[in-house]
């Protein structure tokens, strides 16, 4: 059988943007089938099955690679609104700065907003070091990589096993 691309891809339409996916002829070019054994048959069956399966998969990675690109152009925009949102906070805590003057002192005002700020700030690392220690050890995969250390280390042969075997030959 011949890996092809799609029809749409020989005539060089390839508007999906993706690289050629190979796919299976629904009926054989040159008429063969109604001769073949039924060993033939079963071989032509698993091979259309094995193209199928990468065909498919091939698929899937092509649109998730297409549905990624544009999930990172739309996060790209996240950021900045986040970069641009943080640089404005600076006028916001400027304005309650000198909002709170009109009552106090100006440097009281800036003062408190300092403190706020601090709190703020100090509240938040409290949160991230409490999530922090929430971590675990993947125990799991520990024990998984210890176990098979272990049933390695008794596949290989000791050095002194090494070392007699060399010296005999």
């Amino acid at each position: 059988m011949r890996r092809v691309s799609s029809p749409r891809n020989l005539s060089g339409d390839n508007t999906g943007g993706g690289p050629a996916v190979p796919y299976l002829p629904l009926s054989s070019d040159d008429g063969t089938a109604q001769d073949a054994s039924i060993g033939s048959l079963v071989k032509d069956a698993a091979q259309h099955v094995s193209t199928l399966v990468r065909a498919e998969v091939e698929l899937i990675k092509s649109e998730a690679v297409g549905e990624v690109k544009k999930a990172f152009k739309g996060s790209l925009f996240f950021v900045v609104a986040g970069v641009i949102a943080l640089y404005s906070s600076f006028f916001f805590f400027f304005f309650l700065g000198e909002l709170i003057s009109v009552w106090l002192p100006r440097w009281a005002g800036f003062g408190i907003v300092f403190l706020l700020m601090l709190l703020t700030a100090g509240f938040a690392a409290y949160l991230g070091l409490r999530k922090w220690k929430r971590v675990r050890k993947p125990q799991r995969s520990i024990d998984s990589l210890k176990d098979t250390a272990e049933v390695l280390r008794h596949r290989r042969p000791s050095a002194a096993e090494e070392t007699d075997s060399a010296a005999a030959h």
